[in-house]
């Protein structure tokens, strides 16, 4: 009873921190500007099937992709394996699921493959980011904490897998011992003799550690991941869902922007009361409020995996500009604004922006909004989205483009054309002809 009231407490808290940290990051979220994503509902369930639950993008690239789907699928169906700790922990029983016969020995047997499966992607993970260190794991964004967050999380699963074997290899031994006819399971028996030779007790306090090492070890690991890269566990599903369904590289239009350039065409089909309307909200985004929950969504959802940093052609020719960093500065940025109004009741001015404090001008304009970054993201960010709303900040709010652009806009004002001479003149070039 002692046993089994200290954890039912241990998951309590878990659950309750967990529930918080979701609900602050909910929150977070909800900060930004609303945002219509519920149409073609058909199609947006084909869309999660296939990049979030299938992974059709992660194979892209076989070595990380087959890696990934294994700990994906491990993550998955070793949760079966959970439930039954969590149901023994709760009441007292052992492996209460046993009833089941062969069936439960082919199932733990294939979470013990699994797991092995698991042990192997995890250190083909930490080699190729520690010993290979591919490139794009160390650009100037990947700072200590994401390198460090990434190899955490790689070393616990080990670690977990390893509780996890060692768990029924002890098990298996303890019940030898009364009953040497025990099947087992196929890698326990396989690792049987690491421990042959321990006494009962010994056997029986290894598998005790290792039973709760393994859920304790998985209830951390549970709240960790809010304040880790590894939400997107979580967040990838509806992420994926409320993906931009329309054709890349189809921007959007703020409707009061439209709608004055309605009037500029037809002045006739102004409503009697137009010269009293409100004044139009900001234009583009210079911090997180002025972005859409979506947008601050795709910041949470961002595993800092680099594809898209590693596909930017900006980013190849040595420019500055990095889609992931993008997202993380988002999240950053988003996550302060968080602690600024939960500390206050409200957000206080703190004199700080996205703009210039986080992403700097010169990052955004050496985008060619090429959609390389979303297309190539595993879970269907939208770095682009974010980027061209601080460039219409920027050119709508501050009239601080460059130069070059500049020079095109006022054409296009004074002379409705990108050249530098009036449309009187545009035909001036066939006189000679």
């Amino acid at each position: 009873m002692v046993s089994q009231i200290i954890f039912i407490l241990i998951l309590g808290i878990a659950i309750v921190l967990f529930w918080r940290a979701v609900s602050r990051i909910s929150k977070n979220i909800n900060l930004g500007r609303p945002l219509d994503r519920k149409d073609h509902p058909a199609e947006r369930w084909k869309t999660m099937f296939m990049v979030a639950i299938g992974q059709s993008k992660m194979v892209k690239r076989p070595l990380a992709g087959v890696m990934h789907i294994l700990i994906y699928v491990g993550f998955i169906i070793i949760n079966v394996e959970v439930l039954e700790i969590l149901i023994d922990g709760v009441l007292g029983t052992h492996r209460i699921f046993s009833f089941l016969g062969p069936f439960y020995t082919l199932l733990i047997s294939a979470f013990e493959f699994l797991a092995v499966g698991v042990i192997i992607a995890c250190v083909t993970f930490l080699l190729r980011r520690n010993v290979a260190r591919l490139k794009r794991f160390w650009s100037r964004e990947m700072t200590i904490w994401p390198r460090s967050d990434a190899n955490i999380i790689l070393v616990t699963e080990i670690l977990l897998m390893c509780a996890f074997l060692t768990l029924d290899t002890s098990d298996t031994l303890i019940q030898r011992a009364s009953n040497p006819q025990y099947s087992g399971f196929t890698i326990s028996n396989m690792l049987v003799g690491m421990l042959n030779g321990s006494s009962v007790p010994t056997l029986e306090f290894i598998e005790h550690f290792c039973w709760w090492f393994h859920i304790v070890g998985i209830l951390a690991f549970l709240n960790y991941v809010p304040y880790s890269k590894h939400f997107h566990i979580i967040l990838a599903f509806p992420n994926v869902y409320y993906s931009n369904l329309n054709p890349k590289g189809e921007f959007t239009n703020l409707a009061s922007v439209t709608k004055e350039i309605h009037l500029m065409l037809n002045p006739e089909s102004a409503p009697a009361d137009a010269g009293n309307a409100a004044p139009p909200e900001r234009f583009g985004a210079k911090d997180v409020f002025d972005l859409s929950w979506k947008q601050l969504m795709d910041a949470y959802s961002c595993t800092e995996c680099g594809r898209c940093t590693s596909s930017c052609p900006a980013n190849q020719t040595g420019k500055l500009l990095s889609p992931r960093k993008i997202m993380m500065d988002t999240r950053d940025r988003l996550q302060e604004v968080g602690k600024n109004i939960a500390k206050n009741g409200k957000f206080v001015d703190d004199g700080k922006s996205l703009l210039n404090n986080y992403i700097l001008p010169e990052e955004v304009w050496a985008c060619t909004s090429c959609n390389a970054c979303t297309q190539e993201c595993p879970v269907n960010i939208d770095p682009l989205s974010i980027i061209v709303d601080v460039r219409r900040f920027l050119v709508m709010e501050q009239s601080a483009a460059p130069q070059e652009l500049a020079m095109m806009l006022n054409n296009i004002e004074n002379n409705g054309a990108p050249w530098q001479f009036p449309a009187s003149d545009r035909l001036n070039w066939t006189s000679a002809l």
